[in-house]
């Protein structure tokens, strides 16, 4: 399923798991709120809403009534362990069998990455 067929919610999981791994909300820190990541978005608020849910479902932000959400201490581990098991069995497979047919090796793109750096 290519991105663009993803649902919505799971594209904004998607985003706000990046920001949260690239150190943009680092642990402890506030996330956006759903109206302010929603408009930045350009998302409906309650498809965000449904995105920090999951979050919060799975332990990975806090919420304190009337002041926000957060990211809760060891996310970062947990998404980046998660995040690793998703690409070894969902995205890894795909992209090995189309190096395959292409006859590309790993040394290939290593070659080809530090000649255009």
């Amino acid at each position: 399923m290519t991105q663009a067929n993803r649902p919505v919610y799971l594209r904004l999981r998607d985003e706000i798991c990046a920001a949260i791994l690239d150190g943009r909300h680092p642990e402890g820190e506030m996330l956006p709120s759903v109206r302010a990541f929603a408009a930045e978005q350009g998302a409906n608020p309650l498809t965000v809403a449904k995105a920090y849910q999951q979050f919060q479902d799975e332990g990975l932000v806090v919420v304190q009534r009337g002041v926000g959400m957060f990211v809760a201490p060891g996310a970062v581990e947990a998404l980046r362990r998660r995040e690793r098991e998703r690409f070894l069995h969902e995205e890894w497979p795909i992209i090995a069998a189309r190096m395959q047919r292409l006859g590309l090796k790993l040394s290939d793109l290593h070659q080809d990455v530090t000649e255009t750096a």
